[in-house]
């Protein structure tokens, strides 16, 4: 399979009459006749579906390839398309994303492929000459997030991020509402992702089926043998080709928590997270159970709540709250002045938002080449990326400690006590995981320069190496500089 070089992409999209503004803020690529936009889905199965019908929804926009390397989800989602479209967008099917990158008629790459390719696939999108919505998270660890921000800054298409709620005017306004000092300070920003989910077991190793390119699943991410759970949705709860639930649902509620906060900050100054995988005894490595925290160079936090195993009485949570200096706080969309159970309603007023959803948005950012439309821009779905995956790496380096209301590390930090408090009481009594014989696993608070994207401190040689992937040869995500 031969590589596509950034050169080809450049000799092909200049070919096709489209120009390049380096390092500027505007693409001036030239679409079809009427503004028509052709897009090419990379990933088909589960949430791609939803993409393929999105795009089918959309005026004057065609569906020029459909790209899997699973034949039979390719072959089902493609005789779909034709049922509806016929052959009038002349659709394709291929494996390898490099066949429609290629492809001069295509304008738009859409994501929807397992996390360990979403960078991947955008970086070469960009090079390409291609705009990019990507699924969430757009990266899988925190440097391949720091080469699509440069991807999109060089060559200058539009990325969209995955993230619906930033199409929300609703959500642009409360969040408008917390930044001008409404309700005074905010202290915390908290987001939850707490849906019951269950063992995957396990598999053991075994040859690829016939019908799925294993090379091209793989792509970038280093793993060797094939078993079942990784194809086609729990990959998602190992490292190497997922973030687990924190940066998969997650990664909505923490681009709301990062959007809460003070504008003009970046990244946090140190991470860290608490938390296990109980109860399920499977294969998978990712926690089912987590507290992560987050602190800014301003004093603002971010907390983080997974709660994933299930029991009776289970409070499935999958939303935001934000916590204020002076005591009060916004749970539920209202607001509770200090020391009061009596929530008041919020008149929040609509933000500014590019109109038309998740997709439409995306497709009139495309129409005017401006990549400052986009609902979920590079930039803010980096850093609230970066947030998760520096929990994340906390975790990972963590230590076991016995399971009881003593593991958490949080020094003189109150606020942080009481909620993991509240979450020991509910894995303790509510799920009932005993103390003998449990283990938490305590992650190091993880120090980290907002501006080199480095860690710094005792734990920084550790942690560095956390922040970018491995990758197979032929699949490597360049360096900045080469970007």
């Amino acid at each position: 399979m031969p590589q596509t070089t950034r050169r080809t992409f450049l000799r092909n999209s200049l070919a096709a009459g489209t120009a390049f503004i380096v390092c500027g803020a505007r693409s001036t690529k030239v679409l079809g006749a009427n503004d028509r936009l052709r897009i090419a889905v990379a990933g088909v199965n589960g949430q791609g579906a939803g993409h393929v019908n999105a795009w089918l929804g959309q005026k004057n926009v065609e569906l020029a390839y459909l790209i899997d390397p699973d034949q039979q989800v390719l072959d089902r989602r493609l005789a779909e398309v034709k049922e509806k479209t016929g052959d009038r967008f002349g659709c394709k099917g291929v494996a390898d994303i490099r066949t429609a990158l290629d492809d001069k008629t295509v304008d738009a790459i859409s994501i929807a492929a397992p996390n360990h390719w979403h960078s991947l696939m955008t970086i070469w999108a960009a090079q390409a000459g291609k705009h990019v919505y990507v699924e969430k998270p757009m990266s899988h660890d925190v440097q391949e997030g720091r080469v699509v921000v440069e991807a999109q800054k060089k060559y200058g298409v539009v990325i969209q991020h995955g993230t619906q709620s930033r199409s929300s005017t609703k959500n642009a306004g409360l969040h408008d509402l917390i930044r001008s000092g409404k309700f005074g300070k905010l202290k915390i920003s908290y987001g939850y992702c707490c849906k019951p989910r269950g063992s995957i077991g396990f598999k053991s190793p075994s040859a690829p089926p016939a019908n799925l390119d294993w090379n091209l699943w793989r792509g970038p991410a280093r793993v060797d043998a094939y078993h079942g759970n990784y194809v086609h949705y729990n990959w998602h709860w190992f490292w190497e080709t997922g973030n687990g639930d924190l940066n998969n649902q997650g990664t909505h509620q923490l681009d709301m928590a990062y959007w809460a906060l003070d504008k003009g900050l970046t990244n946090p100054i140190r991470a860290m997270a608490i938390g296990g995988r109980f109860l399920w005894n499977d294969q998978g490595e990712t926690p089912n159970t987590m507290l992560g925290i987050a602190e800014y160079p301003n004093g603002q936090y971010v907390f983080f709540n997974v709660r994933n195993v299930n029991y009776d009485g289970y409070q499935r949570q999958v939303e935001n709250q934000y916590y204020f200096e002076d005591g009060g706080r916004i749970i539920g969309g209202q607001y509770y002045p200090k020391g009061s159970d009596q929530g008041e309603k919020i008149d929040v007023p609509d933000g500014q938002v590019t109109p038309g959803g998740q997709f439409g948005s995306f497709i009139a950012a495309c129409r005017a080449g401006d990549p400052q439309m986009a609902n979920g821009n590079a930039v803010d779905a980096h850093h609230s990326c970066v947030l998760g995956h520096l929990m994340n790496n906390s975790y990972r380096l963590g230590k076991g400690v016995p399971f009881n209301a003593k593991a958490g590390r949080f020094g003189d930090n109150e606020d942080a006590y009481e909620h993991f408090m509240k979450l020991h009481e509910v894995m303790s009594e509510g799920v009932g995981i005993p103390e003998d014989g449990n283990q938490y696993t305590v992650g190091p608070w993880l120090t980290f320069d907002p501006r080199t994207e480095r860690h710094t401190g005792e734990f920084a040689a550790q942690a560095n190496e956390l922040l970018k992937d491995a990758n197979r040869p032929g699949f490597q995500v360049p360096d900045v500089k080469d970007v």
